[in-house]
């Protein structure tokens, strides 16, 4: 069998695709059909779809991040493979071929799965305090190779203000380059760059066209790679994006009634998991609501269900029905109104917030905040004056604070977000195919895992 190339490509949906000419031609030369999605429809839960088959329930990865119970922390994007449950699509090809070899490059919870080369961003955490941008391969010496192709991973363009096309660029040319000197057998990629200007903008924006044509003309190269190589190409994408207008403040509201507690450090707030009665982790437009006294249940639910903005409130049955019914999961699980989303946010007074709300600080929230996209709207200028000066003071070797992202002003520019299940087909996921003999009329994301094995030639 042909060898066969995946790419994840992040918020792809019907309705982008047609300013996509070069990507529709994998469709023109096979088939295209909607892809189903899960909830929550975000990166680490749909991926981890893709690649066992089963729901959250079964996979357990319930959102990019969770509330990790016997830590007592709410811990986003981790990214040790083996918190990942179920039988992943490389283990059951190598049961029948045990020879057979797979590349990932960038897909979620890369670090410690069993594939025989391995890309994720992984910066450089000096002791210092100072985050430099790099990548982790295994093997180690795939490193030096990709960066002295390349230059190093620009990871300060892969998420925050500065988000741009050179992360994605660099993935693309990575693939190529693992794809030409190692030929593996299956080559995953996850290629990040729609996901920028659609939460900033909204897809409703002529921004999200252009990001979507520039796209097109930078996977064009992978594709011909895989051409030339007689693989079999599989696009897919894990949700698509909406457009939204209203943060929703779950964890204010649960703070107001007494239920989230804080606790204070040199005049900054922190969410205080161990004594709050309940809190929620905001994971986009669904929120894991963590309820410690299960009689505290019912009032939680009744309060979070009359939140402006709220558009349903998951119990038990709710998540069973959703395919959530994890112990990972909150108590409750709360979806958003479609032109709603959740923030993390907890304070009641910004000059209380901790100083790693005003960072791009992915790893110490607890919970997503698409604001850090954004330089901060309230005072734009003066926030790219700050990040100068921490830069000028990097290079010196001396510490800094990268103080750029808005709170409230940022949560307030968002113009577009994802997690809830698509209402309209031009907005779902799509899912192309350049092997016109593997058409199927519609795909769920749990038929990916065994439509994948199929293409293999080893089902």
């Amino acid at each position: 069998m042909s060898p066969l190339v995946v790419l994840d490509v992040v918020g792809l949906t019907p309705r982008l695709l047609e300013h996509m000419p070069k990507l529709r031609k994998v469709a023109e030369q096979g088939f295209q059909a909607p892809l189903g999605t899960v909830l929550p429809a975000v990166t680490c839960s749909v991926q981890s779809t893709f690649l066992t088959g089963e729901t959250p329930a079964g996979h357990g990865i319930v959102g990019n991040g969770w509330y990790f119970r016997d830590l007592g922390e709410v811990l986003l994007w981790r990214q040790h493979n083996a918190l990942v449950g179920g039988d992943k699509l490389w283990d059951a090809v190598r049961r029948l071929d045990p020879g057979y070899t797979v590349a990932n490059i960038c897909w979620w919870y890369a670090m410690g799965a069993d594939v025989d080369w391995t890309v994720t961003p992984r910066p450089i955490y000096y002791a210092d305090g100072r985050k430099e941008p790099d990548c982790y391969t295994d093997p180690p010496e795939l490193h030096d190779e990709l960066t002295a192709a390349l230059g190093p991973f620009p990871l300060f363009t892969y998420w925050g203000p500065t988000a741009a096309m050179p992360s994605s660029r660099w993935i693309c040319r990575a693939a190529e380059q693992i794809m030409a000197t190692h030929n593996p057998d299956l080559t995953l990629v996850y290629v990040p760059h729609l996901d920028y200007d659609l939460q900033r903008f909204g897809p409703s924006r002529s921004e999200a066209d252009t990001a979507a044509a520039e796209l097109d003309e930078v996977l064009a190269p992978l594709l011909d790679a895989a051409a030339a190589r007689g693989a079999t190409v599989v696009v897919l994408s894990e949700y698509g994006i909406t457009d939204v207008s209203r943060p929703v403040g779950i964890n204010r509201a649960l703070r107001a009634e007494g239920l989230l507690k804080v606790y204070r450090q040199d005049g900054m707030e922190y969410l205080d998991p161990w004594t709050s009665r309940a809190f929620a982790v905001a994971d986009h437009q669904i929120a894991h609501v963590y309820v410690r006294d299960p009689g505290d249940i019912p009032a939680v639910a009744k309060l979070c269900a009359a939140l402006p903005g709220v558009a349903e409130v998951l119990d038990e049955e709710g998540k069973a029905a959703n395919g959530l019914d994890h112990p990972r999961s909150g108590e409750l699980v709360l979806v958003a109104d479609p032109d709603a989303w959740f923030t993390y946010y907890y304070w009641l007074d910004d000059a209380a917030a901790p100083d790693f709300a005003r960072l791009v600080e992915i790893h110490r929230k607890p919970g997503y905040d698409p604001a850090e996209l954004f330089f901060d709207p309230a005072a734009p200028l003066a926030a790219k004056r700050r990040a100068a000066t921490a830069l000028a003071r990097k290079k010196l070797g001396m510490r800094y604070m990268m103080s750029v992202v808005g709170l409230d002003a940022g949560a307030h520019a968002v113009r577009g977000s994802h997690g809830r299940l698509p209402a309209d087909p031009a907005d779902a996921p799509v899912l192309l195919c350049s092997d016109p003999s593997a058409a199927r009329p519609e795909f769920a994301a749990t038929d990916v895992k065994d439509f994948l094995l199929s293409l293999t030639g080893r089902s």
